[in-house]
């Protein structure tokens, strides 16, 4: 069964979805594993043809035909993870400390093996005396399984993306 929502916010009926509710604890803890520097563990909450995709342009949703800050399939996740994990790397070395809220979700599509959510993020970073802000929308592409539910898509739209955004150290 497919259930598209097109107004801006979620009914109170739609977030108490079970399988919306999955959807929801998933994007929450995975904010939760980033904010811990748990990258292996996030790495393992995405499917393994899942993307990880931050545009530069935020009206587009061609994200493989355009210019992309991220654009990662698994390959490209677990090089990303190996270098904040591992050896001397500025990432890893002198990585920010991040408190993140994920919040505001509305339901775009609700299927029995799949939910898509907006939601907004606003993280704080904290590196040498200095905070930083990083604001966003996310839209996730959860699947839903017996076995596990996992990230198939997570698009971060940075609210300043297409401005010089500076190197960050951790992962949005």
């Amino acid at each position: 069964m497919t259930e598209t929502f097109l107004t801006s916010a979620a009914p109170v009926a739609e977030l108490t979805d079970s399988r919306v509710v999955r959807a929801i604890r998933l994007v929450w803890h995975e904010a939760d594993l980033l904010d811990r520097k748990r990258y292996e563990e996030w790495q393992d909450l995405y499917c393994t043809d899942g993307l990880y995709i931050i545009p530069i342009d935020a009206q587009t949703d061609d994200f493989a035909n355009s210019l992309n800050m991220v654009y990662d399939d698994a390959r490209m996740r677990q090089m990303r993870v190996t270098r904040m994990t591992e050896g001397y790397a500025i990432a890893a070395v002198d990585s920010a400390r991040t408190v993140r809220t994920v919040s505001r979700f509305v339901v775009e599509e609700v299927r029995d093996d799949e939910v898509t959510l907006r939601s907004a993020q606003v993280l704080v970073a904290y590196k040498r005396g200095r905070h930083d802000l990083w604001a966003g929308d996310l839209t996730h592409h959860v699947r839903l399984s017996d076995h596990g539910d996992r990230i198939a898509r997570k698009v971060v739209h940075l609210v300043d993306s297409e401005d010089a955004v500076p190197a960050s150290g951790f992962l949005l």
